[in-house]
């Protein structure tokens, strides 16, 4: 009786085990998938504000908006969204060390490095998007 006991035991323990295991490589491929979807949506994100002010400049002598309401209040609207307002977005921050009349630099930065993002992406003026691993910043 004592040895039925232990096998269940030991099947019970093993089971629980591979359980485990693979929770954990499912768990894994999730925050891989995760951190891939907010990489592109911060390149994407990214695009659409350079788009849109270039776009912005084309229409005005080619003078670069000196602030994010020239691009999402004005008429016409040439974004739909502010990203420089929003504390975060999809593991990432958006910010512009220069928006002015002559050109910008903005940057997407992941929250947490490793965890929400792996790259540093960066969009001057004429719309060159460059990344950089976010452990280098």
């Amino acid at each position: 009786m004592f040895n039925k006991r232990a096998k269940s035991f030991v099947t019970i323990m093993v089971v629980v085990a591979l359980s485990a295991l693979l929770l954990r490589l499912g768990l894994h491929r999730i925050i891989i998938y995760r951190i891939q979807q907010n990489q592109l949506l911060a390149q994407v994100n990214l695009k659409l504000f350079s788009t849109a002010v270039e776009n912005y400049a084309k229409d005005n002598k080619n003078v670069y908006p000196v602030s994010i309401d020239l691009l999402t209040k004005r008429n016409p609207v040439y974004l739909e969204r502010d990203y420089l307002a929003a504390t975060s977005l999809r593991g990432y921050e958006y910010d512009c060390q220069r928006l002015d009349a002559a050109g910008y630099n903005c940057t997407a930065s992941p929250v947490n490095c490793q965890l929400t993002g792996k790259m540093v992406y960066a969009v001057s003026t004429g719309g060159l998007i460059m990344a950089q691993s976010c452990d280098k910043k």
